[in-house]
């Protein structure tokens, strides 16, 4: 066991160094202290968004969507759920071009970490919803993988019946319910 642990490690960690980049992180003062911000951030670092934008307090720029296309209401990148019929884990093919543009945003960018969240309605056993909600999950992820996405990019959980989106006991109600939600980690 210890002749393929430790060669594994030795790998995995060599890779992990090997992943990094030179870029240095940028460090925001958000203390509101004017007078120190300046004489405690180091020469040559900047606090500018991904745009290229300066931070000028909290007010959000007309261009708010400009730096990050997941937050664009306009692009498929901001539709995060993926909903299922009764007592299924199929993903339908309308979900194809919004799963399509998560692969290709995650593809160009693979610091980028997504977390897919199974849900279930109300009806069955709490153990059957969990199980139910981890195989939608699942199937979202095995969808992203066959899109080109690495396993490393995603986790599949399930909250089961836990975190409803419509607390209603009706069909409409239900159907908002059966559903896996894509979240990223930096959000």
């Amino acid at each position: 066991m210890n002749k393929i642990f430790w060669p594994i490690l030795l790998a995995l960690t060599l890779s992990a160094c090997g992943t990094t980049t030179g870029t240095q992180a940028t460090v925001e003062d958000r203390t509101g202290d004017q007078t120190g911000a300046t004489a405690a951030k180091p020469a040559g670092a900047d606090s500018t968004g991904v745009d290229g934008t300066g931070v000028a307090g909290s007010a959000l720029p007309a261009d708010q969507y400009a730096g990050d296309p997941r937050k664009d209401p306009a692009s498929p990148l901001s539709k995060r759920s993926i909903f299922f019929d009764f007592d299924s884990y199929v993903v339908k093919p309308e979900y194809r071009p919004m799963l399509e543009a998560h692969a290709g945003y995650l593809q160009s960018k693979r610091d980028a970490r997504l977390i897919l969240q199974g849900n279930a309605d109300e009806r069955g056993s709490r153990e059957y919803n969990l199980a139910l909600g981890q195989k939608r999950a699942e199937a979202v992820r095995r969808a992203l993988a066959v899109l080109g996405v690495s396993d490393a990019q995603m986790e599949a959980i399930s909250f089961g019946e836990e975190k409803p989106r419509n607390e209603a006991s009706t069909e409409e109600a239900y159907a908002e319910n059966r559903r896996t939600d894509v979240v990223y980690a930096d959000e």
